[in-house]
């Protein structure tokens, strides 16, 4: 049944953008959909497809005892179509969720251009849409809208540098040397390719590394680079061994061909189900295309690599949310707009993903009368989203979901694990409780 309200536009075919048109359609508003591309590219995409991945193809752990598995179960209850599709397209990943990205790209763009409440328009958006909208133009807004969003909110707007790790062939690998292994064992397969670094080789790497040339050359101060993507070569210059206990670190890991653990380890993991493609993970990268193919031949087994994608750094844009939003992620100077996705700063896929659905559902709340609805800082979500709009936050940063920023448990529990399990029992159980409570959004669903 089709909601009586006027039409909304979603601006941005992302992640944000996808779940807050699906949320909203589900709910029978007429959603009018705005992507730019094919129309206007963006610097990082490769198609047109809505929901495409342009960093990693991993959505980070299942495991309902870390935060990101927290948010995978939150997600689930409020019954997330990017969290759907993912899982549909999944690729082999250990205890991680990693999807085949074309695939899942592809499944989310036909599931929004049939569905009869959405239509989907490929045009770049230069001026601000009549009537309610949803702002989810991610960290690559096009010039001609983030000069719309600068007189929303006001010229002090952020930044920070974003990095994506390079592609490549897994038939230009030497076989023999890479080897598969999950670390600790964990998954049913084997789920990575592991290329083995001697001590010799890893000084040898990080010497090239350090000395290779830049695409933005610059020293860059920490502030400007997002922390969960730092280039593999900033993170190198913090620490000759800071990548060997960061990404590189073997622990874990067994060479089949020694017996030992090695030196150092580059895991790659499968960018699809037939493990044609593998990313490099950890290696975010600003080195020019030349210097990737040069420095990353160095780790044994890639000598002879075929890169299909090479790594890519971009300035990405965030606002100053803590200031201009409240807590429904409306604007709080005109609450017929909210804002979603990275451009809110909550960074990562799924916390894009995340902050859309409840921009959509909030947009429906307005639109039928009711209250807005704020998640609990208990769960997951509702403590990220608590502390992206939270007015007394100073220096506000991109940030992932994380149970760092949750409320102190009523007990004080004195293990990491187990008091992260508490954690996320306590988070299921709120965000049970809030759905139940607001029949009036999300329909009749099952107390168990």
């Amino acid at each position: 049944m089709t909601h009586s309200a006027s039409r909304v536009t979603v601006v941005g075919g992302g992640l944000a953008g996808v779940e807050a048109a699906w949320q909203l359609a589900s709910r029978g508003v007429p959603v009018s959909l705005l992507e730019m591309r094919p129309v206007q590219p963006s610097p990082a995409h490769h198609t047109d497809l809505l929901g495409e991945l342009v960093c990693s193809n991993s959505l980070k752990s299942e495991d309902p005892n870390t935060a990101a598995g927290c948010l995978k179960a939150e997600l689930e209850m409020l019954d997330s179509i990017v969290l759907k599709v993912a899982r549909d397209h999944r690729v082999a990943a250990g205890g991680a969720l990693a999807v085949e990205r074309t695939d899942f790209a592809r499944a989310l763009t036909c599931a929004l251009e049939t569905h009869p409440l959405i239509r989907v328009e490929r045009t770049e958006c230069a001026s601000l849409p009549d009537g309610p909208c949803v702002i989810a133009t991610g960290p690559l807004t096009s010039e001609a809208f983030s000069q719309v969003i600068t007189r929303l909110v006001g010229p002090d707007r952020r930044f920070f540098y974003d990095a994506a790790a390079p592609i490549v062939d897994a038939e230009s690998l030497d076989h023999s040397v890479v080897f598969p292994a999950s670390r600790y064992g964990k998954g049913e397969t084997a789920d990575y390719l592991n290329a083995p670094i001697s001590r010799n080789r890893y000084e040898e790497f990080i010497d090239a590394l350090l000395s290779a040339r830049r695409v933005i050359a610059k020293e860059f101060e920490r502030k400007e680079l997002f922390a969960a993507c730092q280039p593999v070569e900033e993170v190198a210059r913090t620490g000759r061994d800071a990548l060997r206990f960061g990404a590189l670190k073997p622990v874990g890991i067994t060479d089949p061909a020694t017996g030992e653990r090695p030196w150092a380890v580059v895991q790659l993991r499968a960018e699809n189900k037939d493990a044609t493609a593998y990313n490099l993970v950890g290696f975010q990268t600003n080195l020019t295309w030349p210097e990737q193919a040069r420095v990353f031949s160095m780790i044994p087994g890639l000598e002879e690599a075929d890169f299909l994608r090479y790594g890519v750094m971009h300035r990405n844009t965030y606002i100053d949310a803590p200031r201009v939003l409240d807590a429904s992620l409306a604007l709080k100077s005109d609450r017929r707009i909210r804002f979603a996705g990275q451009v809110t700063g909550t960074e990562g896929y799924l916390e894009a993903a995340a902050s859309g659905l409840l921009a959509g559902v909030n947009t429906y709340a307005d639109l039928s009368g009711v209250p807005s609805f704020v998640l609990p800082r208990e769960t997951a979500l509702g403590a990220l989203i608590g502390a992206a709009t939270d007015p007394e936050r100073i220096d506000y940063q991109p940030m992932h979901v994380n149970f760092g920023i949750v409320p102190p448990l009523s007990a004080r529990v004195r293990g990491k694990r187990e008091r992260y399990a508490a954690y996320s029992v306590r988070a299921q159980q709120a965000i049970r409780s809030a759905v139940l409570e607001r029949r009036d959004l999300f329909g009749s669903r099952d107390s168990t």
